[in-house]
């Protein structure tokens, strides 16, 4: 288990909370902008912070964030449907794989792997009630099928993992 004190915990808090800001604002950001960083905010607030109730803060900064995106900033609300919801269990899910990562954590080659594996899970797991969830729960698709998804998963899974290998390595590095 990761022994932080309550002001190491609450600057990763909010350097996290800032890093969805600048990166999930990419709604009106240019080509240069960095991919979105959420689904690996909220593993690491699970690794790094031990308050819950950052969890429904930062899931609520994030609708925010989408809000003003759609809103003032042009972007598409194609995304946003009764699918749009299932975002809080798929992050819950990533934060509860961070606790459980953090409660076995060691500075180790097995450790790193332990990290690969947990991280793994979670990104397919939330990458199945959010792809899963739109595909079939958001009215956009006239007949969803399990092909269907498949075809989806194969599209949308490898980009998010590598993007969540991305944020979740450098934070590995400078642990």
């Amino acid at each position: 288990m990761l022994n932080l004190s309550t002001r190491q915990q609450v600057a990763i808090g909010l350097a996290l909370a800032l890093l969805m800001f600048l990166t999930r604002s990419h709604h009106w950001a240019g080509i240069h902008s960095l991919p979105d960083a959420s689904w690996a905010i909220f593993f690491l607030l699970g690794v790094y912070v031990r308050a819950l109730w950052v969890v429904p803060v930062l899931i609520a900064a994030s609708v925010v964030i989408d809000y003003v995106a759609i809103t003032w900033g042009g972007a598409s609300d194609f995304c946003v449907s009764p699918a749009y919801w299932l975002l809080i269990p798929a992050y819950a899910v990533l934060f509860a794989g961070g606790r459980f990562y953090a409660r076995g954590h060691r500075l180790s080659g097995m450790g790193l792997l332990r990290l690969a594996g947990v991280a793994l899970v979670v990104v397919a797991v939330a990458q199945l009630l959010t792809t899963g969830g739109f595909y079939f729960f958001s009215g956009r698709f006239a007949e969803p099928t399990l092909a269907g998804l498949v075809l989806r998963l194969e599209k949308y899974f490898p980009p998010m993992l590598g993007t969540f290998a991305l944020y979740v390595g450098l934070a590995a590095a400078v642990h």
